[in-house]
């Protein structure tokens, strides 16, 4: 059986605990604000997948008792307690509540990564090494196997296909291949800032007016991140070239961050590149710098 087909459970349980640490706190943090859009005005409720189940929005009590039951389920999926039942039915409560809440607002496409990621974990066997399951088992979880591989394979490709799909969306619109001069970037992150600074909706960025004036940058950064985008899916074909595309790709999100201020969450903690990580020998690392 060939090295690069198979994987340790290790690496799969470290993603699982990655992912699933994610979502508790960012769950966590954003309860209050989850619980708002619930009781907001009825008319405003325009219901995306799963969630066009519904005709009208579910009463307040109900939700919040699925918001909660889907942060315990985020603190026992993290933990890796009773996977078998706890994977598959956090996978579907976090789907729900997250769709949920992108049925009272904008479409807050970078969940939906969030939630692919934790679907293939929920259905994997990710739960064989780094978690309770394990410690009251007390007995190795044997060798690399391709079982503890295809659910980290699909989650990069997962991860690919949402940015092709971005890059592509910006060739197919109406600049076409033209939009890797930079001016419509250099345009939109103008707007934004203006738009912030007018309605105070939130804090902008200084660094977009200090880079307005520099073209020659946005093009820099247009064709850098189409090339991102556009060239995901080469990441997929070696493990060094993919952890090469993720650390390309966090540090466009945190270029994103700075010069605009938006904050795609998932990418900016880092907890969406971990997939393409031998988080095993990181963790090694990090336990024998620890004993220096």
């Amino acid at each position: 059986m060939k090295r690069e087909q198979s994987a340790p459970a290790r690496r799969l349980g470290l993603v699982r605990a990655v992912v699933g640490g994610y979502t508790l706190v960012y769950l966590l943090k954003q309860r209050k604000k989850f619980r708002r859009l619930g009781r907001t005005d009825p008319s405003l409720f325009a219901p995306v997948g799963p969630v066009c189940a519904l005709r009208k929005p579910l009463p307040a009590p109900v939700a919040d008792a699925l918001l909660d039951a889907t942060v315990a389920s985020s603190a026992l999926f993290t933990l890796g307690t009773g996977h078998r039942l706890v994977g598959p039915l956090h996978s579907a409560l976090l789907t729900w509540t997250l769709s949920y809440r992108n049925s009272w607002s904008m479409v807050y496409h970078s969940e939906n990564t969030l939630v692919l990621h934790t679907l293939l974990l929920g259905a994997s066997r990710a739960a064989d090494a780094v978690s309770l399951d394990a410690l009251a088992r007390r007995t190795p979880a044997g060798p690399a196997h391709p079982r503890y591989e295809w659910p980290l394979r699909a989650m990069r490709a997962a991860s690919a296909a949402t940015y092709l799909l971005a890059g592509v969306a910006k060739v197919a619109g109406p600049s076409g291949w033209s939009w890797v001069d930079g001016a419509g970037m250099r345009r939109q992150v103008a707007i934004d800032r203006v738009r912030k600074d007018v309605f105070g909706s939130a804090r902008g960025s200084t660094a977009a007016y200090q880079l307005y004036r520099h073209q020659h940058l946005f093009t820099a950064f247009a064709v850098g991140s189409l090339a991102l985008e556009m060239g995901a899916p080469l990441g997929l074909v070696h493990p060094k070239a993919g952890r090469l595309w993720a650390v390309a790709t966090f540090g466009m999100h945190w270029g994103i961050r700075v010069i605009m201020g938006i904050r795609f969450r998932y990418q900016l903690s880092g907890a969406s590149f971990a997939p393409w990580l031998e988080l095993e020998k990181l963790a090694g690392l990090a336990k024998w710098l620890g004993r220096r």
